[in-house]
């Protein structure tokens, strides 16, 4: 495997949104959406150089240089591709050039690090000699331990609707047909760290709650994949273990998923949040307005029925 074997040019990869939780199903749930991130990877530039060059949300860490996430990701993933070729590692071309194009908004609750993380590995594989080697299971494990979790990877390599779990042989997922295809995301203007609304759960909950978010949760998936009545998907969308316990660091969004379920409609925090889902479509985004308010950026959705993928043709980006 020289270096020749190595794709020549930029490999251009496509990573969607992703919603996690959607309410009752906690760290179990995603779904893929319509708003994508556009990442180019090139090796054996002609500098020998590491060059970053971010567009959109993220830009103010374009200067981390080995420490940025994806180069991270890209680095790893190459180690693990050697020792699945089981040659030992093989010589890499000098150089590595990243171009990111961010549309998802950074630490929002839609999925932004998982979007990394996933283009990381989709545009290693399309790189590496043996890139073939890394079957979909691996890409799962491997970005599940990046990440901590599944439940937003597995939608954004699969697309579409995910049940994700874990087993003692590694991270699994299921893609499902949803009948719902559109939503709208409510995304503020404020941030919130994930670790920071991890940190606000409890150790344990009550046997209720915990049987009630069972049932909600199969009953989400019963609405998403069979077009149940939307005072159905009201009721799946209950939940117990998370949003609650999160509120006091986003009261904002806890209070807009308040005000829109009390209006009937199915809304939930998107993620670890502050974005707010709803289960609407962009004809009945108008609506629901007086409920909403001001200070939010209101994004109509599709659900995007496709994951990460490696985009052929001409590259979006211009020097």
């Amino acid at each position: 495997m020289d270096n020749a074997r190595w794709t020549e040019g930029p490999v251009l990869v496509r990573t969607p949104a992703t919603s996690a939780n959607l309410g009752p199903g906690f760290d179990s749930l995603g779904l893929a959406l319509s708003l994508h991130d556009d990442v180019e990877v090139e090796v054996g530039t002609a500098d020998g150089a590491l060059t970053i060059e971010v567009d959109g949300e993220g830009a103010e860490v374009a200067d981390r240089g080995e420490r940025h996430l994806i180069v991270r990701v890209l680095h790893r993933t190459f180690d693990l591709i050697d020792g699945l070729a089981g040659t030992g590692p093989v010589t890499r071309p000098g150089g590595l050039r990243l171009r990111c194009r961010n549309r998802i908004p950074h630490s929002r609750g839609l999925g932004s690090s998982s979007a990394a993380i996933v283009a990381g590995i989709v545009a290693a594989r399309a790189l590496h000699p043996a890139g073939n080697l890394l079957s979909d299971d691996d890409a799962l494990r491997l970005a599940t331990e990046i990440e901590g979790h599944p439940d937003n990877v597995a939608p954004c390599l699969a697309g579409g609707l995910t049940v994700a779990w874990t087993t003692p042989r590694g991270p699994r997922l299921v893609r499902l047909e949803t009948q719902i295809t559109q939503v709208t995301a409510f995304v503020p203007e404020q941030r919130l760290a994930t670790e920071r609304a991890r940190g606000l759960l409890p150790g344990s909950v009550p046997h209720g709650d915990a049987a009630a978010n069972a049932g909600r949760a199969a009953l989400l998936v019963a609405a998403l994949t069979g077009g149940l009545d939307a005072d159905v998907l009201l009721d799946a969308t209950e939940d117990r273990l998370h949003q609650n316990y999160r509120a006091p660091a986003m009261p904002e969004s806890a209070a807009l998923v308040e005000r829109l379920r009390a209006a009937g409609v199915p809304a939930v925090i998107s993620g670890a949040g502050p974005t707010v889902l709803a289960f609407t479509s962009a004809s009945q985004v108008d609506s629901i307005v007086p409920e909403v308010g001001n200070g939010w950026l209101k994004h109509p959705l599709d659900v995007a029925t496709r994951g990460a993928r490696v985009v052929a043709g001409e590259s979006e980006f211009r020097s």
